[in-house]
């Protein structure tokens, strides 16, 4: 069988890396080609080129860049028919992988073509669906809810279950060493400051952050804040706390490799009691700690009318989704200071059931995105091969 299977980013690896994986236990004989990063490329892949070339992130950065995405494109698409594959399988990146996608159904209208991670046309711009369709038979979902929403648009979609369940979860004694090794008191109080991994989050979250940590030190005793910051902003992040009354420890990511990091971020969330997290996935990655949050979000004056605009739900957080409540706080735009935050993460320091509440909470999602079952790359690999059984 021949696969030609495509990722632009790092999360978009790791999840091909376990679909390759799933793929080659399950068929005896696979010839993969396509693009993608050290995880894929781990499971057989000689990427056509640099996947880095792709990860661009916000409009003023992806405008220069437009010329050599195009030539990327345009390489790909000639890489593919040269292969002549049974199936496309394309993953996230869809401003990527959904431009090689159509233009390779222009001259080839029998491919089969599988994406990997449906968009959440549930949170906004539900015309996406449709307009996938034209280009895609089959979709493997993340999330529980998100097949009837693919299927009413026209394609075929199982649900595989979410990588955060496959993560390897912190052992009692790692999580005490590491306590040990950084001389955190497990005694007490640890909160976890996520102000985000970009420079413009940190910029705008960093001192709602700060001013939070000053307000909870004043009313909790000895109190611990651990901030761990990504690469691309750690020295930002020192330099913003010199700023603040309280001074937390600061974990550098730098020098260690990328599942280390990993890893000591999950024993970080093991051992907090209360966690503030910028709006976004590290939310899942708490709840697989089954760690207490509070996420607040703030953004520029037209990203807020934007998402005003297009949302099509009330709460921005999986938790919240997946359960069908709204256990975990959210602090969106206008309404994200600290007035309203510091209240609600001083409940989850010092009552006992609204943190509780929480953590049955994060169990209950964990439990729906699939842990418990078979690996997602398995289920991803089977959903991919039962696809094409049911196509031929």
């Amino acid at each position: 069988m021949k696969v030609f299977i495509l990722a632009g980013e790092p999360s978009g690896d790791k999840l091909g890396g376990a679909l390759m994986a799933g793929l080659n236990s399950l068929h005896p004989e696979i010839d993969f080609k396509g693009v993608g990063g050290a995880a894929m490329q781990a499971e057989g892949l000689d990427s056509l080129f640099d996947m880095d070339d792709l990860s661009v992130m916000g409009l003023l950065e992806v405008l220069p860049r437009i010329p050599k995405l195009l030539r990327r494109i345009k390489q790909t698409v000639a890489a593919a028919n040269a292969f002549q594959p049974d199936v496309l399988i394309t993953i996230d990146s869809p401003d990527f992988c959904l431009r090689v996608a159509e233009k390779l159904k222009s001259t080839r209208p029998n491919l089969k073509v599988v994406h990997y991670v449906a968009p959440s046309v549930w949170a906004w711009r539900p015309e996406r669906a449709a307009k996938m369709a034209r280009h895609v038979d089959h979709v493997l979902a993340l999330l529980p809810f998100e097949p009837p929403y693919m299927t009413a648009a026209g394609m075929s979609c199982d649900f595989v279950g979410h990588p955060i369940v496959a993560e390897r979860q912190p052992t009692g004694e790692e999580t005490a060493a590491f306590a040990k090794e950084q001389g955190i008191d497990l005694n007490k109080a640890v909160v976890c400051l996520l102000p985000g991994s970009r420079k413009g989050e940190l910029s705008r979250m960093g001192p709602i952050h700060g001013e939070v940590a000053r307000r909870i030190a004043q009313q909790v005793d000895g109190v611990q804040f651990i901030l761990p910051a990504a690469a691309a902003v750690v020295e930002q992040a020192k330099t913003m706390v010199q700023g603040w009354d309280v001074a937390p420890l600061i974990l550098d990511p730098r020098g260690l490799g990328v599942e280390e990091n990993e890893h000591r971020k999950r024993i970080v969330f093991a051992l907090s009691d209360a966690a503030l997290a910028t709006s976004g996935t590290v939310a899942l990655e708490l709840a697989a700690a089954a760690c207490p949050m509070v996420v607040g979000y703030k953004a520029n004056y037209l990203t807020t009318r934007m998402v005003k605009k297009l949302a099509q739900i009330d709460t921005a957080n999986l938790i919240n989704i997946v359960t069908q409540t709204r256990e975990i706080p959210e602090f969106l735009f206008e309404s994200c200071t600290p007035d309203q935050i510091t209240p609600a993460l001083l409940a989850l320091l010092k009552d006992r059931q609204v943190a509780n509440g929480q953590k049955q909470a994060c169990v209950q999602t964990m439990q729906a995105l699939g842990l418990g079952g078979d690996d997602p790359g398995i289920r991803a690999a089977r959903s991919v091969l039962g696809f094409l059984e049911r196509s031929v």
